[in-house]
């Protein structure tokens, strides 16, 4: 046998990578989950229909019978940042469904070939929920000046709305990939869109807390809905919001601080690098 054919091969040399890279990596993945989004037919519909739903149905079934306390707010007003926090919370926390199936069907096998960083699947998954969720909240808002939403805010103020609505759904859509990369199927991560979907009925969202039983009040004043609830109608309607701004974003980043760098960690064992 030739020297040539006992020669071992000779080494691969690894992939350079570039700063701007991981950006790429994210951008790839981002249209993927935006495209699998607009593939899925029920998932639009629903995207659709359930801000168009919940507005009409708390604003001409429950309207008439809630009431806002002592704000002398119309129930319109009132329910208008909880429908919005709702919804997004809800879309969300559709992303663990997304990321499960990632982990259950294969493909992160294929992502392993590829020369990406690890944390770009999870974020992409992420930036494309904000994507889907920045477009419900459009639709939300748009339903509500239909049936009779009138707000006071400035152009300030509409940039604090959106900022706090985008905090939210980063810190949901975070926690949501965590959920998704622990549970061991798509069903099981299902669960968690309803929990995320009842959080925002035990809060300021729908009704004071003030009218609230004093076990449901204690908890309705100590999580994150109450003072994102409380900061979205303050700067929807020129309100005071006192410490509810702070607040909300403190709760928000905190979930990040802590959901972000866990998921990337548990991508990383998953798949195995």
């Amino acid at each position: 046998m030739s020297a040539t054919a006992l020669a071992a091969p000779a080494p691969v040399a690894p992939v350079r990578r570039r700063p701007g890279d991981a950006i790429a990596d994210v951008a790839l993945f981002t249209r993927r989950g935006i495209r699998h989004q607009l593939r899925s037919l029920d998932a639009l519909l629903l995207n659709v229909l359930l801000p168009v739903l919940l507005m009409t149905m708390f604003v001409y079934v429950f309207g008439g019978a809630l009431s806002t306390g002592g704000s002398g707010l119309d129930y319109v007003d009132y329910v208008v940042p909880g429908v919005v926090l709702l919804t997004a919370g809800y879309g969300a926390a559709n992303t663990a469904q997304s990321v499960a199936g990632d982990m259950v069907t294969g493909i992160v096998d294929r992502f392993r070939s590829l020369p990406v960083a690890d944390w770009a699947v999870p974020a992409g998954h992420v930036v494309a929920s904000v994507a889907k969720n920045l477009v419900t909240t459009a639709i939300v808002l748009a339903v509500a000046f239909a049936v009779g939403f009138r707000p006071d805010a400035g152009l300030v103020d509409w940039l604090g709305v959106v900022a706090l609505v985008v905090l939210y759904v980063l810190a949901m859509t975070w926690l949501a990939t965590v959920v998704g990369l622990v549970a061991g199927s798509v069903e099981s991560a299902s669960a968690f869109s309803f929990f995320v979907l009842f959080l925002p009925y035990l809060s300021s969202a729908f009704v004071p807390v003030e009218t609230m039983p004093t076990v449901l009040r204690a908890f309705a004043e100590h999580q994150p809905i109450t003072p994102l609830t409380d900061s979205l109608r303050g700067l929807l309607l020129d309100m005071p919001i006192g410490d509810n701004g702070w607040i909300a974003v403190l709760w928000c980043v905190g979930i990040m601080l802590v959901a972000a760098p866990l998921s990337a960690m548990l991508f990383r064992r998953r798949a195995g690098r």
